[in-house]
């Protein structure tokens, strides 16, 4: 039972990110049910997870709806991460990496290769997974879990224009990898803060009602 709902939960929460579920749709269990194979229980079970994560909202006598945002839910959740990423990479660099460093080595150099080549399709997931191998390398287990979640909830919604971002962007992973495998902490700490201001710049940039 656990695996079917994590199952449906995992597929749901991926078409909500990327957008195949839009914002204001009805989630409706018995379709879901269908959908899936699955009885209704591990589908109340991803739903009130969904709905934790901020993804979803239940009225009473309507069921689950995917959430709306508005700017300013989205501009506290980047704020709130900023500090929270800014203590994981400064804890990953007391750490040098720890048992992470050399993942933080690979998806660095991955992200590279899919700038240079210009396939900007493959960017989005390696952009989350540096940053959750950042969390990670912290060692701080509920630092961890904090970030994991608000990190979907930001991604969700939040498009940047990659094309004209892959340079500048990679090269910021590069030089937040190099400081923390060098035991940087203060300048790991600094560079994060720096890189993710930039996100919350273009996000206010891009979310400014026209001709603002």
């Amino acid at each position: 039972m656990v695996a079917k709902s994590l199952s449906v939960l995992t597929a749901l929460r991926a078409e909500i990110i990327e957008g195949t579920i839009p914002a204001g749709t009805r989630l409706k269990e018995e379709a879901i049910a269908a959908r899936f194979g699955v009885s209704r229980v591990p589908i109340r079970e991803a739903l009130l997870q969904l709905e934790s994560e901020g993804f979803i909202q239940t009225e009473k006598y309507k069921g689950a709806t995917v959430s709306t945002r508005s700017q300013r839910e989205v501009v506290e959740l980047m704020q709130v991460r900023r500090g929270l990423e800014v203590l994981a990479a400064t804890l990953a660099a007391e750490a040098r990496g720890g048992e992470r460093a050399d993942d933080l080595r690979a998806i660095v150099e991955q992200g590279r290769r899919a700038g240079d080549a210009g396939a900007v399709e493959e960017l989005p997931p390696l952009i989350l997974e540096f940053h959750q191998v950042v969390a990670r390398a912290s060692g701080n287990t509920e630092l961890i879990r904090m970030l994991d979640g608000l990190l979907r909830r930001i991604a969700w919604g939040f498009e940047l224009e990659l094309e004209d971002r892959i340079d500048t962007s990679w090269a910021d992973h590069a030089a937040i990898a190099t400081a923390i495998l060098g035991g940087s902490p203060v300048q790991a700490g600094y560079l994060m803060d720096e890189h993710i201001r930039k996100d919350e710049r273009i996000y206010r940039r891009h979310a400014a009602p026209s001709g603002t």
